[in-house]
């Protein structure tokens, strides 16, 4: 009987199949996220683009960190405000000759150096408030991170590369890129503010630094999506691009002094009444605005010529500029909210199509020249409007709407160089 059943064959019990862990392939994403699944499935795009945003969060948290990280230690806002000041103009001349280095030898040789010279000067700075170091010092060191490079021009850049085939897709790119700018800036400085208020003084910059370094260095190491660098002998005098943008450029100012008044003034408009906590949010609502809607233009097939797009973007700005004008007469905390909620959707199209006209304008092997020249100006016209918003609080009657009379006009001069730059355009097409 054993002999028997030690013949017979043994089978095992039936094992039920394991279950294997679902993976999301390629093809489920662009039908979860729709046209930013589509671009998000580039090979290599989702890593450079993680590390980009990456670098790109320090850039909402430098200026507000270096001014509470100043006035507490030094007491005085006004040399901390000039201290950012001298770094964005610092900004404006070497942001442009950092693009052109990146274009000419590549990304990945010029901004890590470039980010490594930048974040020795935050931590020159901080040294310097640390150890009381005379007032001088702060603007010399603040002035060593204008060698920051543009990342965000940078992503654009290789979406331009990687997408060059396939206007749509670009398209959807950029609204992304603008969206990630907004989201950028609108939890930088609430992160700055917690770091500097909630650990000490000098933790908001030490964490920008350490995020810009990091996020650099995991950009630059994805070589496969990197654009080519472009030979010398392919490039022409930055004065001859300078002119070929200018139109655009003038708009890009009049934009960057919307942005710029209408932060001074709301801040102005809330400590008027006794409110000045609110005006973080209100600035929260604005940029969430521009970000929601930056995402949704992403989604909408772009329709006809793109600077015919842009002065129907800029008309769309100049109109809704005037809401927070309206509701703040009203003396409403609620519709001065939802007013500059929708404002702010009228600047992230003005912006992506903006970007698309610079890019389609200028040629592969200066594209990170091009819209870093774009972005000096909206840095520059940023300057400009906190001037003129600043001008506005002080000489006009505190606590009234007409401080907001700034950002329209504002608007209202992007929306004359558009239609002028347009206007002129057409005449020079043939017929």
């Amino acid at each position: 009987m054993i002999l028997f059943l030690a013949a017979r064959p043994v089978t095992a019990p039936p094992v039920p199949p394991a279950r294997r862990r679902r993976r999301r392939s390629p093809a489920v994403l662009r039908r979860a996220l729709g046209p930013y699944g589509r671009i998000l499935t580039t090979p290599g795009a989702r890593a450079f683009t993680a590390a980009n945003l990456l670098a790109r969060l320090p850039m909402g948290m430098f200026g507000v960190s270096a001014i509470l990280m100043i006035a507490g230690s030094r007491g005085s806002y006004a040399l901390a405000g000039a201290v950012t000041a001298t770094g964005l103009a610092a900004t404006a001349v070497a942001g442009p000759w950092t693009a052109r280095l990146v274009d000419r030898y590549g990304q990945a040789r010029i901004a890590v150096p470039a980010t490594a010279l930048a974040v020795l000067g935050s931590l020159a700075l901080v040294l310097c408030v640390h150890l009381g170091a005379p007032s001088w010092t702060l603007f010399a060191a603040y002035a060593c991170t204008a060698t920051t490079p543009n990342t965000g021009g940078m992503a654009r850049a290789r979406w331009a590369h990687l997408l060059r085939d396939d206007p749509g897709a670009l398209h959807t790119a950029n609204s992304f890129e603008q969206a990630a700018d907004e989201g950028c800036f609108m939890l930088g400085p609430v992160l700055a503010a917690l770091l500097c208020t909630g650990l000490f003084p000098e933790a908001g910059t030490l964490t920008g630094a350490v995020l810009l370094l990091t996020g650099v260095l995991l950009f630059a190491a994805q070589r496969r999506t990197e654009p080519p660098a472009a030979p010398a002998a392919a490039r022409h005098g930055a004065g001859r691009l300078v002119l070929s943008l200018l139109p655009l450029l003038l708009t890009f100012l009049a934009t960057g002094a919307v942005f710029g008044s209408l932060e001074v003034v709301t801040i102005g408009f809330t400590d008027a009444h006794g409110q000045r906590a609110v005006a973080g949010v209100l600035l929260a609502l604005q940029a969430a605005g521009s970000c929601a809607a930056g995402l949704l233009y992403g989604v909408v097939r772009p329709t006809g010529p793109a600077d015919r797009r842009f002065v129907r973007c800029v008309t769309a700005m100049a109109a809704l500029m005037w809401l927070p004008f309206t509701a703040a007469g009203a003396g409403g905390g609620v519709l001065l909210a939802a007013a500059l909620l929708l404002a702010g959707m009228a600047t992230a199209p003005t912006m992506v199509t903006g970007m698309g006209l610079i890019q389609s304008r200028v040629p592969a092997g200066r594209l990170n020249e091009g819209m870093t020249l774009a972005v000096t100006a909206l840095l520059t016209g940023i300057a400009v409007g906190s001037a003129g918003g600043g001008w506005a609080v002080q000489h006009l009657p505190a606590g009234t709407a007409a401080g907001y009379t700034v950002p329209a006009a504002a608007a209202a001069l992007a929306l004359t160089a558009a239609g002028a730059a347009h206007a002129v355009r057409a005449t020079r097409r043939p017929v």
